[in-house]
């Protein structure tokens, strides 16, 4: 896939992106600070995807919503353990500005989906 071809399947886009996260992790040190703050970037950067999965096959509308909320609760918590790992890789910034980016326009997907239906009055 090139970098400038969109998936618009949400599923794979999600899966796609914690399969990123985990790649990216792998290629950072393990030291002492390093490894809480990969765990954590770990935990949430594949959390959007496995949640995702959950909400496709909600039981509810109202379940439906709320595993979509927890998706993109992950998101931007994702694009905070990247700003923290920029901070002790400081020559990881633009590998973590590109998985920041996809993070956060899953985010605004996601923030999409949430919103509530224009209802048309008659």
């Amino acid at each position: 896939m090139t970098k400038s071809k969109k998936i618009y399947n949400l599923e794979e886009r999600t899966a796609l992106f914690g399969e990123n996260i985990i790649e990216f992790c792998k290629s950072i040190k393990q030291d002492n600070i390093n490894k809480s703050i990969l765990n954590q970037l770990i935990r949430s950067g594949t959390s959007v995807g496995a949640n995702y999965c959950e909400a496709d096959g909600a039981e509810s509308g109202k379940d439906f919503r709320h595993k979509i909320a927890i998706c993109k609760k992950e998101a931007k918590e994702t694009k905070h353990w990247l700003r923290m790992l920029t901070k002790t890789n400081p020559e990881k910034l633009s590998e973590c500005r590109i998985l920041w980016k996809e993070a956060q326009e899953l985010t605004l997907i996601l923030s999409s989906i949430l919103l509530p239906k224009n209802k048309s009055k008659k």
